[in-house]
């Protein structure tokens, strides 16, 4: 059996990268997908891999900690056909379709269009970094296509790049060029989903993991437009229950054989083969019959705080909803627990302003601000600490790296 191979991704180089994992896939190798920065972790033995290709990706799992999550072939294969059942249900042709890609590759999210686009005959078109941050150019690129007016066009993009395109004129006609926009990652906050469906941006929210080769839900761009809230419904090899705890469990045949950490392979299912996914969740029934999924977030990063559980990332959602209700230019606010002698934990929140890192006497009245719009939230929900952050962001997937963000909070 041969060991795994490890692929650095570089982003520069996509095509030939995506060359060497189709002939992979040829070779029936297991290959990881690397970030082209970050430490490089330990591959899996070669005992570990069944028979076939696969596909090693890193993961935070359902607890948040690192590791290597392993997908044969076959689930990514199942994962695109699920998906394309979904299109096909929309009155999409699939051969038809012009797939964009502008997610990193060595992530699922990344990997998964252009695995898409193989399986279902369709054209496959990367769109660079630099252009997701430049709506002006990126509509001049897509509209000088050949094939852009002649083919329905999908996309999938995290919320970070959904602001930014419907921040811009262009990037809103850009927006409305599409056929379907799947959005993932992280949860699609209140303000973008109102002011995309105000535009008639067809939104299609989501919600999948690497754990499950991608979507496992996902709402219609019609119910969205309609005003239906949440990630839709579960595609058709997909069933959804939830724990006491409110935690979401998933069944598929196409989740992942097992975790790599800390030198072993980790079961990932139970008995019965569900897999928790750590997020908190609800399952609600619509009109129609059709059960609908909403995500909370995440409950391990649910906290107590003076007999309150505190979700912090719907209080940023909901602050930053807010603040641009006013008229405040922030880009992005994370809260962080720290130890309280007597709450046991509170929230500090870091805040990145458009305008780059303000003066102090401008930053204190930005706070004032924040403060007067938190006055009225519980106790336990108000920060008791407002740290400026010119850096913060999320990754290129989406997410917070909550431990880098809380190292940096606890230097100041």
């Amino acid at each position: 059996m041969t060991a795994p191979k490890r692929l650095i991704v570089d982003p520069t180089q996509l095509p030939v990268v995506l060359q060497e994992v189709e002939q992979a896939l040829v070779d029936g190798q297991w290959i990881q997908l690397q970030a082209p920065k970050g430490a490089s972790p330990e591959l899996p033995a070669a005992s570990a891999c069944p028979q076939g290709a696969g596909v090693i990706m890193a993961s935070g799992g359902s607890s948040g900690g690192r590791s290597l999550c392993l997908q044969p072939a076959g689930h990514l294969d199942q994962s695109a056909t699920a998906t394309g059942r979904w299109l096909t249900s929309l009155g999409l042709e699939l051969d038809q379709m012009l797939v964009l890609n502008p997610l990193p590759v060595h992530h699922m999210s990344g990997l998964m269009p252009w695995w898409r686009s193989r399986l279902w005959g369709a054209d496959h078109v990367v769109l660079a970094p630099a252009l997701m941050r430049d709506p002006q150019a990126l509509l001049s690129h897509c509209r000088a296509m050949p094939l852009w007016y002649s083919k329905p066009r999908v996309v999938s993009l995290v919320p970070t790049q959904l602001r930014r395109l419907l921040d811009h004129p262009a990037g809103v006609r850009w927006l409305q060029d599409l056929a379907v926009i799947w959005v993932g990652g992280a949860a699609l906050p209140i303000d973008l989903a109102d002011r995309a469906r105000a535009l008639e941006v067809r939104l299609a929210p989501c919600y999948g993991a690497t754990e499950t080769a991608a979507m496992v839900a996902a709402q219609s761009p019609e119910r969205f437009l309609a005003g239906e809230r949440g990630s839709g419904t579960a595609l058709g090899d997909v069933e959804l229950r939830l724990e006491a705890s409110g935690a979401l469990l998933v069944r598929t045949p196409r989740l992942a054989i097992g975790r790599w950490q800390d030198g072993a392979l980790q079961p990932l299912v139970d008995a019965n083969g569900w897999w928790r996914s750590g997020d908190g969740a609800t399952l609600d029934w619509a009109a129609d019959g059709q059960q609908l999924l909403t995500i909370h977030g995440r409950l391990d990063d649910a906290i107590q705080s003076g007999g309150e559980t505190v979700f912090p990332d719907q209080l940023a959602q909901r602050l930053l909803k807010e603040a641009h209700a006013c008229g405040c230019a922030l880009d992005g606010i994370l809260f962080l627990p720290v130890e309280h002698p007597e709450w046991e934990r509170r929230l500090v929140a870091l805040v990145r302003c458009r305008e780059g890192c303000l003066a102090t006497d401008q930053w204190h009245q930005l706070q004032s601000r924040l403060e007067g719009l938190t006055r009225d939230w519980l106790p336990a929900e108000r920060p008791i600490r407002w740290l400026q952050c010119p850096g913060l962001a999320v990754t290129d997937a989406g997410k917070w790296e909550r431990k880098r963000w809380q190292k940096w909070a606890d230097l100041l």
